[in-house]
């Protein structure tokens, strides 16, 4: 690459979307069986799988790993405690 002549990344046949999630499309969720827009419906399920994402991460010593899958797993964590006080208070 000459001085000047850098022209920036190319883009290829992603449609109007750029960027590190351009290559997802509402086609591949359908694809899953997954309503359009909605990736994780299960928060339990999510809250679960980074837990144990936690734990292998764990027996390798990556201690940014391990606190990134546990943040994950607040994250979840917390929609479901949100969702129980939403059942909560529908109930009453």
């Amino acid at each position: 690459m000459q001085n000047g002549t850098h022209r920036g990344p190319k883009i290829r046949g992603h449609g109007s979307a750029v960027g590190p999630f351009s290559g997802r499309s509402e086609a591949s969720d359908q694809k899953r069986g997954r309503p359009a827009g909605i990736r994780f419906i299960d928060a339990k399920g999510s809250y679960e799988r980074y837990l144990a994402l936690a734990r292998v991460a764990r027996s390798t010593g990556d201690a940014t790993e391990i606190e990134n899958y546990l943040q994950h797993a607040d994250h979840y964590f917390r929609l479901l405690r949100e969702q129980v006080g939403r059942r909560r208070s529908f109930s009453s």
